[in-house]
């Protein structure tokens, strides 16, 4: 059983601005329930019982989402924010105030890591793959780090022969097959092997250790739903398929979600909504509106008669009008 993670929350999501203004990518909501709590929800369903999240964009956000009644703020010169929970497991914050990249991330988090073994796990990824087979190959095989792969048709830089991975990038002269899924098991070796104070990428460090012997294993994960939201039209694809195709991971359990309409939205009975919609916490929506697949994030106000298709309504905006394919 590995029972520490490391869940990457410190990316700027560019892709997704002007929207990543409002929150970082990890926090945007699905249905209500923001993008980095599906990690969580699954590393628990592991048995993991205590988490590290680095931060750099909007920070502040993070304190907002797991303890929105507290001032979680850092003060000048900390390192680690104090623990907040989340379903009662332990989450500790280290922000970067210049990012460290996946790498440099990492190393930060030494002091906070005591396992001898840890996951590391991308804070902005939704999927449902089975995470078991990726640990057991991990200390069935004695790796000093396992990698989650996968044919995602936008890469292919990681060569793997028999489980083990013996090339990225070609550096070897091998050619690859598989892209890094954003999941990934670590010894503590690693920590050796990085340099501290830097802001680089775990890849090359990988990809220099397999030429001196490295343990590099690779685990083919296929199974599941994978989403990428790298993008409006991607974000509200989410959407749609959840909405329309009725999916919802198992590690959820009896968790109600997804909630289309926040229980404290006010919606006039007059309102029309059609396709997919979510409808967030403090809304409302006056007469005669209507809604096609269409997001409206916390304290959205939308004027009576307003029609707004394809459309994501940023936190505490007022709108009316009509509206086609923006983000407002």
């Amino acid at each position: 059983m590995i029972t520490q993670a490391f869940v990457l929350g410190a990316g700027l999501g560019t892709r997704l601005r002007p929207l990543t203004e409002d929150f970082p990518k990890p926090l945007i909501p699905i249905f209500q329930k923001p993008l980095i709590t599906f990690p969580l929800d699954h590393l628990i369903s592991l048995g993991v019982q205590s988490f590290i999240i680095n931060t750099h964009h909007r920070p502040e956000r993070f304190a907002d989402v797991f303890d929105p009644t507290a001032d979680h703020r850092q003060p000048p010169g900390s390192k680690a924010v104090s623990p907040l929970r989340y379903r009662d497991r332990e989450i500790t914050f280290r922000h970067e105030p210049i990012l460290l990249g996946t790498g440099g991330g990492i190393k930060n988090v030494e002091d906070l890591l005591d396992s001898d073994h840890f996951i590391v796990y991308s804070g902005d990824l939704l999927t449902d793959f089975a995470l078991e087979p990726l640990i057991d190959e991990h200390f069935r095989q004695g790796n000093d780090v396992t990698l989650a792969l996968r044919k995602t048709g936008f890469a292919t830089g990681i060569a793997l022969k028999n489980g083990k991975v013996i090339d990225i990038e070609r550096k070897y002269g091998h050619p690859g097959q598989y892209d890094f899924a954003n999941v990934s098991v670590w010894s503590r070796k690693i920590f050796r092997r990085i340099p501290a104070g830097q802001s680089l990428s775990f890849i090359p460090i990988v990809t220099e250790w397999i030429g001196q012997g490295g343990k590099i294993g690779g685990v083919v994960v296929d199974d599941g739903e994978w989403f990428n939201i790298g993008s409006r039209v991607e974000y509200l694809d989410v959407h749609r398929f959840i909405q329309q195709e009725g999916w919802k991971p198992d590690y959820l359990g009896t968790a109600k979600w997804p909630v289309p309409v926040a229980a404290d939205a006010v919606i006039d009975p007059s309102v029309r909504l059609s396709g997919f919609w979510s409808v967030g916490s403090h809304c409302r929506v006056e007469a005669a509106v209507t809604l096609e697949n269409t997001i409206l994030w916390s304290g959205a106000q939308i004027a009576s008669r307003s029609r707004l298709t394809e459309c994501i309504v940023r936190p505490d905006r007022k709108v009316e009008g009509e509206h086609h394919g923006r983000d407002i």
